[in-house]
């Protein structure tokens, strides 16, 4: 058949935009999303039959053609963010965004972000104030901290730290802390950004104090600590901690830096979790300036958070870089709001869901699995087997490495014993309208319920 026939077949772009079936469309997407979806649609038509004399299926009558032109224009509206339920195990997975945030924080950037708000405002002077005014009375009250500031994250915190701190001269640092956080972002590359010349002290597994007392000189700006929350040196080691440093760094005219990075506002350790460093006992211990982060254990956004003396914290915030990393009034909302219900602590383990998640009793997640084990298996099919199985969780986001939670998981075995069935499974789940992100382990999927709240809406989801 002559490709003329084909090409004459295909409507002109007026009869297509204004027939009954793409003119609703204009109605939802504006006229000028429509006229560019159903161009590039009729050029793509127009390429196939150049290429293999003939329609496409998706052009061979006008409808199909419009119901093509409706897919594209709503695929076009799909968000890339989009809620998940995660069942990997991992609470605050930074693939998956960390912290869930409290109502409370929510409710607070919903509200920022309908109106004006007093970011920088000051309703007493009735003139400008300090977006980070707020904050930083907060983290004083929760750490002692003589002031604070905020930036967009902790690595932001550690760079104009030593910026405002350090620039062109040395850090000293025990070489078993040079850390390397995700994203390959590394403490020596860090100090090299921030115009530092990093002076390493000890050995990788031991660091003495004697280090850091012959490493310090007229070119020492610093002495400083960073948490190693992200793995562990056990065995035949040794660090040396921000109560035996301070008063070296202090008789000797340098002040104490620490990086915790992980962020803990309390004593993990009475809600049974393992303890991990708080701002405010290194603070007590003498720190002057301590950096750590607003969305991992803390359970509020991304934020880079830092307190200490109030000498250094105006030399920070007076720094170029500090406008180049603060942070927006959706992120300054949430974080109050979330530093706020530190406030009531004895409601913390309620409100917060960081907290609530990584002390879920492993007895409740045994009843939900026990719930769910019927439905799963109905919706998995006969080629699976299921079993609701104990398991463990880890917290995340570089926190406490080695220890674990106590979990409970639901696991699918294929029975043909083929790994390929497996990931067929876990990618048509993933591919569900709020996508189901488990882990393969052992040839099996794993379902942590650890982090399953919605037990109806992750029902509905298979249904949708």
């Amino acid at each position: 058949m002559d490709t003329r026939t084909f090409y004459a077949a295909l409507p002109s772009m007026d009869r297509l935009i204004s027939s009954t079936e793409c003119a609703p469309l204009a109605t939802r997407h504006g006229r000028h999303a429509l006229t560019q979806c159903a161009r590039a649609q009729l050029d793509a038509a127009r390429a196939h039959i150049a290429a293999h004399a003939a329609l496409p299926d998706w052009a061979s009558s006008q409808a199909k053609l419009a119901a093509r032109i409706a897919d594209k224009l709503e695929a076009r509206q799909h968000m890339a963010l989009r809620p998940a339920f995660n069942l990997t195990g991992t609470v605050l997975h930074t693939n998956l965004g960390r912290a869930i945030q409290a109502e409370v924080a929510v409710e607070a950037v919903t509200a920022a972000m309908r109106g004006a708000v007093t970011l920088e405002y000051d309703l007493d002077g009735a003139g400008r104030g300090h977006r980070d005014t707020a904050i930083s009375e907060l983290l004083r009250e929760l750490t002692g901290a003589e002031a604070a500031c905020v930036v967009n994250n902790n690595a932001s915190a550690v760079l104009i730290t030593l910026s405002a701190m350090a620039a062109g001269r040395e850090v000293i640092v025990s070489r078993g802390e040079l850390v390397e956080i995700g994203g390959a972002f590394r403490i020596p590359d860090v100090m090299r950004q921030a115009g530092c010349r990093l002076l390493e002290v000890g050995a990788t597994n031991r660091t003495h104090l004697r280090d850091y007392e012959s490493a310090i000189s007229n070119d020492s700006a610093l002495l400083m600590k960073v948490h190693t929350s992200n793995y562990s040196i056990e065995g035949f080691s040794k660090s040396v901690s921000e109560a035996e440093l301070a008063p070296l760094a202090h008789a000797r005219g340098v002040p104490l830096v620490t990086d915790l990075g992980a962020g803990a506002l309390i004593d993990l350790s009475a809600y049974g979790l393992p303890a991990e460093p708080m701002p405010q006992t290194m603070l007590a211990a003498g720190a002057d300036i301590v950096t750590f982060s607003g969305d991992k254990l803390l359970g509020g956004p991304q934020a880079g958070l830092i307190v200490g003396k109030k000498a250094w914290i105006d030399r920070i915030q007076a720094h170029p870089l500090k406008r180049a990393l603060r942070c927006d009034k959706l992120t300054l909302a949430a974080l109050e709001a979330t530093l706020r219900l530190y406030l009531e602590p004895d409601l913390l383990a309620q409100k917060l869901p960081t907290l609530r998640l990584l002390t879920r009793p492993q007895s409740q997640m045994r009843e939900q699995g026990a719930r769910l084990l019927a439905p799963l298996q109905a919706i998995a099919g006969a080629g699976f087997e299921v079993k609701l199985e104990d398991c463990a969780s880890q917290i995340g986001s570089g926190s406490l490495p080695i220890d674990r939670l106590p979990s409970v998981a639901l696991t699918f075995s294929p029975r043909d014993g083929k790994g390929g069935t497996l990931l067929e499974l876990a990618n048509t789940w993933r591919a569900l309208p709020q996508p189901l992100i488990g882990r393969i382990s052992e040839g099996r999927l794993w379902l942590d319920l650890r982090c399953l709240e919605d037990e109806a809406g992750f029902i509905a989801n298979f249904c949708a």
